[in-house]
């Protein structure tokens, strides 16, 4: 049975102060959520700090990116073995954001996605479609492509034996829409349907989360969904009652 996880990216925000005090709401009520694994993807410079107060927690620490080099003369990056060294335990690989911001393409995240796995890194996949390809008709094109990318690079699609994915509807991230949980189910179980056609029990073990402006009032019946296992969260997870109430729902 797969067990839901709800992810928080905290993206380009916070503070020393504030990311302290989030960190110690999220720990204040965690207890209270027994059933859902809970993970937390600060930014690099704040993961020694998040590190420490997580320690002996049920709150497992990610990072929002990572480099596809280990080592070597690339100015600026942040590789796989160095996370792994901060106790990172999942990494968000191919954020929209990465893609249609920074022009990231598809082999540039498998090989992400390939350097995660190296250092034994849960990489949390990230895809979805722009509201212009969803009005053409090619969201399962565009899903299949990225899919594939790391299939074809990473040893098969035994490589999402460890790994989750997540399903981001690029239209509704930041804009308060989300996708009605019949939409996001027909996704996802797309999703799972694709993977099966390379693995059918790695595709049954494969969390498959959802990415697209989940708040709290609408997280449970969400993740009520048949192939939705959880969430990860943008803004919501900057507020730690919220996002509280989002890991209850899982």
């Amino acid at each position: 049975m797969r067990r839901p996880l709800v992810a928080g990216n905290w993206k380009l925000n916070g503070s020393m102060y504030s990311i302290r005090k989030l960190t110690d709401e999220i720990l204040a009520g965690i207890d209270q959520i027994p059933h859902a694994e809970v993970a937390v993807c600060p930014s690099y410079v704040y993961l020694p700090v998040v590190q420490t107060k997580l320690q002996g927690s049920q709150v497992a620490l990610g990072a929002q990116d990572v480099s596809d080099k280990d080592e070597g003369a690339f100015t600026g990056e942040v590789s796989a073995p160095m996370l792994k060294e901060f106790g990172v335990h999942y990494c968000i690989i191919g954020h929209s954001e990465r893609r249609h911001i920074y022009g990231e393409d598809d082999v540039l995240i498998a090989r992400k996605f390939a350097a995660a796995r190296r250092a034994g890194l849960l990489p949390i996949l990230c895809v979805g479609e722009t509201l212009e390809q969803r009005e053409q008709g090619i969201t399962k094109q565009i899903i299949v492509r990225q899919l594939d990318a790391i299939v074809e690079l990473v040893e098969g699609a035994t490589a999402f034996a460890h790994a989750v994915v997540a399903y981001e509807p690029v239209w509704a991230i930041g804009t308060g829409k989300t996708a009605i949980p019949d939409q996001a189910q027909a996704v996802h179980g797309f999703i799972r349907k694709h993977l099966a056609s390379y693995d059918a029990s790695v595709a049954n073990e494969t969390r498959i989360l959802y990415g697209g402006s989940v708040k709290a009032d609408n997280a449970a019946e969400l993740f009520s969904q048949t192939d939705i296992d959880g969430g990860l969260i943008g803004g919501a997870s900057l507020k730690g009652h919220e996002f509280l109430a989002i890991c209850g729902a899982a």
